[in-house]
């Protein structure tokens, strides 16, 4: 598995980090992000690349960063095929997670569902909300989830996927 990692000048260290982390790891990485630090840079244009990767089949997933990973998903969703969701840190939920009213009190259960319901693709991280360790952390556990493949979410993502097509 290829993993495409990108980001603008606001993620540009934790991701370097990241994926020295993620190679130490067993991972493959391509870093389609600035090859030098500038401030003046603009996330479009380093997304639209790690976006184009994933679309081809040269990298199965990305991990993208901003400093809020907000602009950085905008960007990548607007690309046919890909479904980026965004992490801030940990988060429990205050309702039930799922149809039957299940509770989880897994402060990372948002990043299971984004990839067992929607089969996200792409991981936007907010750069500037968390560490190192945890950034990490939560690449790897994201990297491993599996869509569950149940009728109904592969029938939202057929939808999502035909939006503007």
């Amino acid at each position: 598995m290829k993993i495409a990692l990108s980001t603008d000048h606001a993620g540009y260290e934790r991701m370097k980090k990241l994926k020295d982390g993620l190679e130490l790891a067993g991972y493959a990485c391509h870093d389609f992000g600035p090859a030098v630090f500038d401030v003046e840079d603009d996330y479009p244009d380093f997304i639209r690349p790690a976006c184009e990767a994933i679309i081809a089949g040269g990298c199965s997933l990305g991990i993208i960063f901003g400093g809020s990973g907000q602009g950085e998903a905008m960007a990548a969703n607007r690309h046919p095929g890909i479904r980026c969701t965004v992490w801030y840190g940990p988060s429990i939920a205050v309702e039930a997670v799922d149809a039957v009213g299940t509770m989880s009190t897994n402060p990372y259960e948002i990043l299971k569902l984004s990839k067992e319901h929607n089969d996200a693709n792409m991981l936007s991280i907010a750069g500037r909300f968390v560490t190192d360790a945890e950034t990490l952390k939560v690449a790897i556990l994201w990297l491993n989830e599996v869509f569950k493949g149940e009728e109904r979410h592969t029938r939202r993502i057929q939808k999502l996927d035909n939006i503007g097509g």
